[in-house]
């Protein structure tokens, strides 16, 4: 199976479908309690240092920020610590927002969350200051330059775009293969991973679910499609230490160091 195998209709909806399943999962137990608990907190923020460092050293007070791929909603909330105005998020996954609406009213915010197919946008959603692109958000995306044009839509002149990723080298191994440090896969693989689990932040084997479809995609290909959507690259950073799932830790720390994650920051011209 290739990129070029599946609409971007089924891909989305196959996508949803799975994410719509995972929602119920990330709703109960004591982390959700205390992530809701926290919230409505002064300071709230789920950030790692690596983004507090960032953006912390910008000037985002009252700017407008949208996040795409916004999930619950808990990052886009976390933006008002810095200042900033948490004014819309975007996300395919209804079950998802449903949360982030609980997160937001516990925080006394009052974000636009909006669940739609980033490549199918409602009319109407306006233009922002900051955009915010977090772990997991590039992978489901099976036209990276169609993509970034539409990021590109949603920038009112001057904006910046900050992404914070799981590095495409990260692609090429599997935490639960039975020699983990080896490469499973090449690094300028285009079919795409089709998964058929449940899948959670915990690093818990939930069963089986639906399928959905995960993209690789190199890191030239990212810098190239945000370059030709006519945005300015300020800034690629590269670190040694995971962003995403439990179960990549055995990736930290090694002799052999690898980037685990990438940070870029880009601008929309005046």
């Amino acid at each position: 199976m290739t990129k070029q195998d599946l609409t971007r209709q089924e891909v989305t909806a196959a996508n949803r479908a799975a994410w719509e399943a995972s929602a119920p999962l990330h709703e109960t137990g004591p982390e959700w309690l205390a992530l809701l608990d926290a919230a409505a907190k002064p300071g709230f923020s789920t950030f790692d240092a690596t983004m507090t460092e960032a953006l912390g050293a910008r000037d985002l007070t009252g700017k407008r920020a949208v996040q795409i791929g916004c999930n619950n909603a808990r990052e886009l909330l976390s933006l008002a610590s810095f200042g900033a105005i948490p004014a819309a998020g975007i996300d395919q996954s209804e079950r998802f927002l449903d949360q982030g609406r609980r997160l937001a009213e516990a925080a006394g915010q009052a974000p636009a969350l909006i669940a739609a197919d980033i490549y199918d946008l409602p009319e109407g959603i306006g233009s922002f200051d900051f955009v915010l692109i977090t772990i997991g958000v590039l992978n489901w995306m099976p036209d990276l330059t169609r993509f970034f044009e539409i990021v590109a839509s949603l920038m009112a002149p001057g904006a910046v775009l900050m992404i914070y990723e799981t590095h495409p080298v990260m692609e090429m191994f599997d935490p639960e293969a039975a020699s983990p440090h080896e490469p499973g896969f090449s690094y300028f693989r285009t079919e795409p991973h089709v998964q058929d689990d449940i899948f959670t932040y915990d690093g818990e084997d939930h069963g089986m679910g639906t399928t959905s479809y995960w993209f690789p995609h190199t890191l030239g290909e990212i810098v190239t499609a945000t370059a030709q959507a006519g945005l300015q690259i300020d800034g690629l950073e590269e670190f040694g230490h995971s962003n995403r799932e439990p179960e990549y830790d055995l990736y930290q720390g090694r002799a052999a160091q690898i980037p685990m994650c990438f940070l870029l920051t880009a601008t929309r011209g005046a």
